[in-house]
């Protein structure tokens, strides 16, 4: 169970929340930073961050759905993006804001980046996930 916490004396965050509580006991998926590479390796979207946190958005669910959950079970992510212009984060944070992950909505943090692992990329995204059970599963006593 995923309780997200909008803290009343803080500031409101648009579109996702302070924090993300998950009971113990409940499996979680630390994915490592989804990139703007297709299958065979070749950047997507090069000189655009849009396209690229759209395919960064697409890998990132590919890697949630091999772990077993998907991005409405996100619980925290943190979106780097080149650039130190607050209209191309806001431009990627769209993005962000269009998918999944801001059914939660989840805790997140928006950074601004002076560069990122491949040539030419221009965003990446790490997540935390709840793995939810399979329905019909319960927690066993044994």
């Amino acid at each position: 169970m995923i309780q997200r916490v909008t803290v009343p004396s803080l500031f409101p965050p648009p579109d996702y929340s302070h924090a993300s509580v998950v009971e113990a006991g409940t499996k979680l998926a630390f994915l490592a930073g989804a990139v703007p590479l297709d299958a065979e390796g070749k950047l997507v979207g090069e000189g655009d961050p849009v396209r690229q946190a759209e395919q960064v958005i697409a890998n990132l669910c590919e890697q949630l759905r091999a772990a077993g959950s998907d991005l409405a079970h996100v619980v925290s992510t943190d979106v780097y993006v080149v650039s130190s212009e607050t209209a191309v984060l806001s431009a990627v944070w769209d993005v962000v804001e269009a998918s999944g992950l801001s059914t939660g909505p989840h805790s997140s943090t928006l950074l601004g980046v002076a560069c990122l692992g491949y040539t030419g990329q221009l965003v990446e995204i790490t997540a935390t996930a709840v793995v939810p059970e399979p329905e019909g599963a319960g927690w066993s006593s044994a």
